[in-house]
């Protein structure tokens, strides 16, 4: 009765330096919008630019898309609540959250798993690129990607729902995320942080370990096969996708492989942040918009429009 009784709950958020609401609405306001805009905008290149039709760039704007629903997910709530006195959540609405969020995380684990594989066949067996790497297995590995999300959502989703939160209902968090929210559970969670320690382990570090993996034998070919420009060329490359995926892994591991009573810190509100406002920002910049191909296909893009202007 006590778990159905609690209708609602309140995001306490950044509220601890009340002094600092408005200026982090700006700048979270800001990079949301930056975010939503580079995503979008390889969304639509990829559709109007001929030239990147390829199995890597089908990846990288169903990522986009991914990050667009991520960033959907966190932000808007967060945004509200830096301006409102009001911070509350309902029950169901915490739950809605917390399953769509861990669903495109799980998911874009495995999408950054794919990405790296399809580098990895291109650089490591070019000959075979067009056989392994056809969209109908393209769209394989994107729907696997999101049925291990769903799943994965799903059953952490009902692992935390099923608590009894009889005691306090303020989520010391921008977001419903699992660590907080069973800090509030007032019953003994041994058995669900050992299973949320499991899940986290086998897909955020298992991902990880495969999406490195790729990267090291990629790394390995180029060393023995490319020029010396070409190796420069394609370990900044390299270089960059690591730290972002290193990034976003890393923090994910520090936020959900602790013990529960090392929750509700100062630290786990920035480390969140790290891989739900941080990373989607940069993604777009590392992986696409430094591209020669991407310059190229906005340059065709341009000209195209210029052409139909003067016609």
């Amino acid at each position: 009765m006590n778990h159905t009784a609690m209708a609602e709950f309140i995001l306490m958020g950044f509220s601890d330096v009340p002094e600092l609401q408005y200026f982090l609405f700006i700048i979270f306001f800001c990079i949301f919008n930056i975010s939503l805009s580079a995503h979008m905008f390889l969304i639509l290149l990829y559709r109007f630019g001929p030239n990147l039709h390829t199995p890597m760039y089908f990846f990288l704007s169903n990522f986009s898309f991914m990050e667009i629903c991520y960033l959907v997910t966190i932000c808007p709530k967060m945004l509200t609540n830096l301006l409102s006195g009001q911070k509350t959540i309902t029950f169901y609405g915490c739950a809605i959250q917390m399953y769509l969020f861990v669903l495109l995380a799980c998911s874009e684990c495995y999408m950054l798993v794919s990405m790296a594989y399809d580098r990895y066949i291109a650089i490591c067996q070019p000959l075979l690129y067009n056989i392994l790497m056809r969209k109908v297995v393209c769209m394989q590995l994107i729907g696997a990607s999101c049925l291990i999300g769903t799943v994965v959502a799903l059953i952490q989703t009902v692992l935390i729902f099923s608590l009894p939160f009889c005691g306090s209902h303020e989520i010391n968090h921008f977001y419903c995320d699992i660590p907080p929210l069973m800090a509030l559970a007032c019953a003994d969670t041994w058995v669900y942080e050992v299973l949320t320690f499991l899940i986290t382990l086998s897909v955020i570090v298992g991902s990880f370990i495969l999406t490195l993996f790729s990267y090291s034998v990629i790394i390995r070919t180029i060393v023995r096969k490319c020029s010396s420009s070409g190796r420069k060329k394609a370990f900044s490359t390299c270089t960059s996708h690591v730290v972002v995926v290193t990034i976003f892994y890393g923090s994910g591991c520090v936020m959900y492989l602790r013990p529960k009573s090392s929750y509700g810190t100062g630290e786990d509100k920035f480390i969140s942040l790290m891989y739900t406002i941080v990373t989607p920002l940069f993604n777009p910049f590392i992986y696409s918009l430094r591209n020669n191909d991407v310059k190229s296909a906005v340059r065709s893009i341009l000209y195209n429009i210029k052409l139909a202007r003067e016609r």
